[in-house]
C-alpha cells in the first residue's frame, strides 16, 4: 500500500498516538518517496513501473510545487526530530526524509495544508508570547518545554487545545512517514516476509506413533 493510501486509510489525527509513542523514542520500499539519507539529499523519486500515465504525471507535478515556505520546513524538521530523534539503532526523522514526506502529502491531501500552516503559525507565536523569538530560534530546553505543554492532551490546559490538535496531526504525520521507511522498519525489527524452511516432522511427533524415522524418495 503507498504511504498517501494508507494516511487515507487510517485517517490522519485518528491514529492512536498511545501506539506510536510505545515504537517512537520519545513518545518494500515506498513508491512515490524513497527510502533516503543526508547522502542523497533526501530528494523524492518517481516510481513509474505498473503505475498509469496519469498517477505519474500528478506525482511529477506535485513534486515540482512548493507549499512550506523555508522556514516552515526548518521548523517542521526541527518537531519532527524531536518526535523521533537520532539514536543508537536507527537516525532521526530528518535523516529518513519525513519533513519531505509531509511536504508531499500535504499537497497530495490539501485537507491538512491548513491546519498544519495554522499549526506552526501557532507554535511560533507561542514561542514569541514566552520567549520573544520564533520556535527554531528557541533553545532545545525552551522547545521542549513548549512540546510538553502540547504533547499529552489529557494534561494540557484548555488554552492549549489548538497546539495539542497540531502536535496530534504532526506526530501522527512524522510515525507514519518514519516507519514506512526502511529506516522505520529496521528500527522496529520488521523484516516482512521471509521463506520460511521444513526441517522435517519434530521427533517427539515420529516417537508418540512410533515411527523413527520418515523416508520422503
Amino acid at each position: 500500500m503507498k504511504r498517501r493510501d494508507y494516511l487515507k486509510f487510517i485517517g490522519v489525527g485518528s491514529i492512536s498516538a498511545g501506539v506510536f509513542l510505545e515504537s517512537c523514542k520519545v513518545d518494500q520500499k515506498d513508491p512515490n518517496l524513497k527510502p533516503t539519507t543526508p547522502a542523497d539529499n533526501n530528494e523524492p523519486d518517481i516510481i513509474t513501473a505498473g503505475r498509469e500515465p496519469h498517477e505519474i504525471e500528478r506525482d511529477k507535478q506535485l513534486l515540482s510545487e512548493t507549499f512550506f515556505t523555508a522556514d516552515e520546513m526548518a521548523t517542521i524538521a526541527v518537531l519532527a526530530d524531536i518526535i523521533i530523534p537520532k539514536d543508537e539503532v536507527s537516525g532521526s526523522a530528518t535523516d529518513a526524509g519525513v519533513p519531505e514526506f509531509i511536504e508531499f502529502i500535504v499537497k497530495d491531501m490539501p485537507e491538512h495544508q491548513t491546519p498544519m500552516r495554522g499549526g506552526l503559525r501557532w507554535l511560533d507565536m507561542e514561542c514569541y508570547g514566552r520567549f520573544e523569538k520564533a520556535f527554531v530560534d528557541c533553545s532545545p530546553e525552551q522547545r521542549l518545554q513548549v512540546v510538553d505543554d502540547i504533547a499529552y492532551p489529557k494534561k494540557a490546559k484548555p488554552e492549549m487545545s489548538q497546539g495539542v490538535a497540531f502536535f496530534n496531526k504532526m506526530r501522527d504525520l512524522t510515525a507514519t512517514g518514519f516507519y514506512t521507511t526502511e529506516m522505520g522498519w529496521a528500527d522496529i525489527g520488521y523484516k516482512g516476509n521471509t521463506p520460511g524452511t521444513y526441517d522435517g516432522v519434530p521427533d517427539d511427533v515420529l516417537a508418540q506413533y512410533g515411527v523413527k524415522e520418515l523416508n520422503w524418495g
